[in-house]
Formats: C-alpha cells, sequence, structure tokens
C-alpha cells in the first residue's frame, strides 16, 4: 500500500483502530470542506465560473439533437457566439450541430402569433398596433452550433481536478477487489470510451444482473484512475439502487468525499478533489457534514478491503 507522512496513520493496532480511523476521516474531511471553500475564492475557479455562466442551458430535446449528431459533445455555441464570447474560431471544413432555436418577436395578445402570421390568420384582434405588443415566443427555427473540439484559438479556463502520486500497485487492488465489493469493473481504452466526457460510470450490468457495473476510462494518470474507481465503487456502495434525480449532486458530494479519503489514505494527492465539488454545487458541500457517517462507513470498507488484499 503506497503511504505518505500525510498519511502515515496504519490502522493496524486493533484495539484502538476502529477509534483511529474515525478520527482520522473526520480530521480529512474537515480539511475536505475547507479545500472546497478555498477553491470556490480562488481566482481560476471564479474565472472558470464566469465562463461557464456564458454557455446556454439546453432543453431536453436539444440535447438529444446534439448527442445524436455529436456524442461527444461537452460545450456548444454559436458560430459567432464562439468568436465574440470566447475568442474561438470554428475549424474550417466542420459540420454545424443543428437544434431548434426559439423565435422571439412581437405577439399578438389574443393568438399570440407574429405580426405576419397574426395577417393571415382568423384572429380579430386590433386593440393595440403591432408595434406596442411584447415580445414573446412565436416558434422555433433550426440554427446551427458547433462544438468546442470543433473550434480553435484561445483555450477556456480549466479546473484541475485530478489525483496525483505514486500508486505502486493500487489499481490492480482496487480492479482485485471488485469481486468481494459485489461490482464487476471494466477498464476501457480510451479510444473505446463511449460515455463523453465522463472519466467513469457506474450502471446495472444488464437487465438480468443487478450487479454494478463500473467502468473506468483508461488513462496515463494512474493516480486519477485510482481515484475515478474509488470514486465509482462509492457509487456501488451508496447509490446503486437510489433512483431519485433530486440527491444527484449529493450523490457526488459522497463519491468524491470517499474518494478523497481513500486516495488520500493512499498516498494519493487528492486535492483536486475540492475543485471537483466546487464545480458540482458551489454551495452544497455542507453535504459532507450532514452525511459524515455513509461518508466514512464506505471509506473504511474500502479501506478494509484495500488492506486485505495487500
Amino acid at each position: 500500500m503506497a503511504t505518505t507522512s500525510d498519511s502515515s496513520v496504519s490502522f493496524e493496532q486493533t484495539d484502538t483502530r476502529d477509534d483511529e480511523m474515525n478520527s482520522t476521516i473526520e480530521q480529512w474531511i474537515d480539511d475536505f470542506v475547507a479545500g472546497v471553500d478555498n477553491a470556490q475564492a480562488s481566482a481560476e475557479f471564479q474565472e472558470w465560473l464566469d465562463v461557464q455562466s456564458r454557455f446556454h442551458d439546453y432543453s431536453y430535446r436539444n440535447t438529444l439533437l446534439i448527442k445524436r449528431q455529436c456524442p461527444e459533445a461537452s460545450r456548444v455555441a454559436g458560430y459567432r457566439t464562439w468568436q465574440e464570447e470566447f475568442d474561438r474560431h470554428v475549424t474550417e471544413g466542420e459540420s454545424a450541430i443543428w437544434i431548434w432555436a426559439p423565435i422571439i418577436t412581437k405577439q399578438c395578445p389574443e393568438c399570440e402569433n407574429s405580426p405576419s402570421y397574426h395577417e393571415d390568420s382568423d384572429c380579430e384582434y386590433d386593440e393595440t398596433p403591432p408595434e406596442e405588443w411584447s415580445e414573446g415566443l412565436v416558434g422555433f427555427k433550426p440554427a446551427p452550433v458547433f462544438d468546442i473540439s470543433q473550434t480553435e484559438d484561445e483555450p477556456l479556463p480549466d479546473l484541475n481536478t485530478e489525483a496525483t502520486g505514486d500508486t505502486g500497485d493500487l489499481v490492480d487492488q482496487l480492479t482485485a477487489a471488485a469481486d468481494e465489493l459485489g461490482v464487476t469493473v471494466r477498464i476501457v481504452p480510451a479510444e473505446e470510451w463511449t460515455h463523453s466526457k465522463a472519466k467513469g460510470i457506474c450502471e446495472r450490468l444488464s437487465l438480468v444482473d443487478a450487479q454494478p457495473l463500473v467502468e473506468v476510462r483508461d488513462r496515463e494518470n494512474e493516480a486519477d484512475l485510482a481515484r475515478t474507481l474509488i470514486h465509482e465503487y462509492a457509487h456501488a456502495l451508496l447509490h446503486f439502487d437510489v433512483d431519485d434525480d433530486t440527491e444527484r449532486t449529493k450523490r457526488e458530494v459522497e463519491a468524491e468525499a470517499v474518494a478523497y479519503v481513500v486516495g488520500r489514505y493512499c498516498g494519493l494527492d487528492t486535492s483536486g478533489s475540492a475543485f471537483y465539488l466546487a464545480a458540482w454545487e458551489s454551495d452544497d458541500h455542507g453535504v459532507v457534514r450532514e452525511r459524515l457517517g455513509r461518508i466514512s462507513r464506505t471509506a473504511k470498507e474500502l479501506i478494509d478491503v484495500l488492506e486485505d488484499g495487500a
């Protein structure tokens, strides 16, 4: 097991192990929450937040259209928006992704049509002239957008959430622990990865097999690969049977807190987890303290399994 002076507590003394683990994990959670506060206050995070605010939120229908045309799309914007807002240009020869854009114009208070359609309709409203009508949504039209991968020039600010450090054989230990944890695990080559920008996923293995399937995208940074495995294992242990979309952010908070604690115990630098959590929900990291018991129990379960297999 890789260790650092920061994680020198071995938890090997049977009579004091439980108390030592509890106190150490609580201290690391305090450090984690403090790290999130610092991350949110940093210039790096504020710059990232400002850029994210300039991207539109797309409707479910448009999101499906985007994913169907460009499954790897992560950030899309119009041709001029890329130029004027982000100092980037669409690469020559790229094909547009087509979505439905709202048509906002003067709208008849009665039939809710635009002036031109109002004239051709049976609506007899004439109390105020069209130039005095309020604007509203009168329909949709096809509009082209482009993914960031189709553009070039000025880079967008990014948050470095990757873990670092010497992993030793930690990745092998984590994959070997899958059977004991009741999880099927696969490390998928980057060129075969089909889950867009996600580093890992946890889902049902099949309709007939209820066992959790954890898949992670392979990468050169084995420390971050290990952190992702721990994060997805936490989802498998904590959230596999939870089907509540309102809990999504809280599930991510719990899983990343577990990844921070276990990764830190294994000697990894998981300080990037603070940026990960800040990016998920800037005002909700108090969930870490609210759910400390669940986080602690899951972290200890993973540490126990790793120690037993060491």
